[in-house]
């Protein structure tokens, strides 16, 4: 590789790293092309990606960026997995690590701050943003959703009172 693919390959790595929430460290030692490739695709569809890096490069492309303490992790066969998302990377990359033992979680980095293999796991537990905002609207919806309901009832009871009345006094005559 030439010093200016280099160079160029930083700059991108750098603008991946910028743009991130969530960066996850692995080792992936053996997987197929095939693994490989459904990795991929499982992190594209929860809205993250997945590079195999060159260490010295990465670790280039980390100076001066707020995820700069994750060095020290890019030893042996290394991956990246990027999201926007604080999450989506960190899920999908437990969610296959869980399923195939040749990917390794070995740490990753959450708004700049470093986090170990065990605090990704953690990371992957929780609810997406997506599901996060649905839950948010349900509790701000009930509410009203309730009110509407008692604000119906009584005159639901009142057309059920009228009704008796009035079969009553059909019944009568």
């Amino acid at each position: 590789m030439e010093r200016s693919q280099k160079q160029a390959l930083v700059e991108t790595l750098q603008h991946d790293i910028v743009g991130s929430a969530c960066i996850v460290v692995t080792h992936q030692t053996g997987l197929s092309v095939g693994e490989a490739t459904e990795l991929r695709r499982q992190m594209r569809g929860a809205g993250a990606s997945y590079r195999v890096t060159k260490n010295r490069l990465m670790k280039r492309a980390l100076e001066g960026t707020d995820f700069a303490s994750l060095a020290p992790l890019f030893t042996g066969p290394t991956a990246v997995a990027f999201s926007r998302d604080p999450i989506a990377a960190a899920k999908a990359a437990v969610a296959y690590a869980n399923r195939n033992d040749k990917l390794t979680i070995v740490g990753g980095g959450l708004n700049g701050q470093a986090l170990d293999a065990a605090a990704v796991r953690a990371l992957a537990t929780l609810p997406s943003l997506d599901e996060l905002r649905g839950k948010l609207v349900g509790l701000i919806l009930a509410p009203a959703t309730k009110l509407a309901g008692l604000m119906q009832a009584p005159a639901g009871q009142l057309a059920r009172v009228l009704a008796a009345h009035a079969d009553e006094a059909g019944g009568a005559d």
